[in-house]
């Protein structure tokens, strides 16, 4: 039997493409969060966009849209990749270290585990850059607390010390 004839690309009707305008954006947010938490999760177990679009119920291109326009969300996959490559790095120093079974059911392609440690390392040590940079400045308002509790205490002290004035 033969296939039908398809449609050429000019005579098929071009689908346009949409953005999402801030309102719609902020009232589908509400509407439809639930998926997120379960993206997230699997996204940082398996380092896999499409696993985790699939394990959320979600076309694979939502996502990356919510990405594009919701920098909190753009942070979270962030932080989840960066967990996913820890938690790889992890299991491939394990298992270089203390050997794998070859008959066991569960089969590990370091070669693959290599090559996507390398093609995501840029983006893992912006990630660590960034988690670095926010502790240092959480440290830097810690000593600029101390400094000025010192600087108290020190004013508090020599006003003790020179006392009340007679005179």
């Amino acid at each position: 039997m033969a296939e039908p004839k398809r449609a050429s690309s000019a005579a098929a009707p071009c689908k346009r493409r949409t953005r999402l305008n801030a309102d719609l954006a902020s009232s589908e947010d509400k509407l439809n969060r639930h998926w997120r938490t379960a993206f997230l999760a699997v996204l940082a177990e398996t380092s896999n966009v499409s696993a985790a679009a699939l394990a959320a119920g979600v076309h694979l291109s939502r996502p990356y849209k919510l990405r594009r326009n919701d920098p909190d969300f753009a942070r979270d996959w962030r932080g989840a990749l960066l967990e996913g490559y820890e938690n790889l790095e992890l299991e491939l120093l394990h298992r270089l270290r203390f050997g794998e079974t070859k008959d066991g059911e569960m089969k590990f392609d370091n070669a693959n585990a290599l090559r996507l440690l390398g093609l995501h390392r840029e983006t893992v040590a912006r990630e660590r850059a960034m988690r670095e940079d926010e502790d240092i400045g959480a440290v830097r308002a810690s000593l600029q607390a101390k400094i000025a509790q010192l600087r108290e205490q020190v004013v508090a002290r020599r006003a003790a010390e020179e006392g009340p004035h007679d005179g």
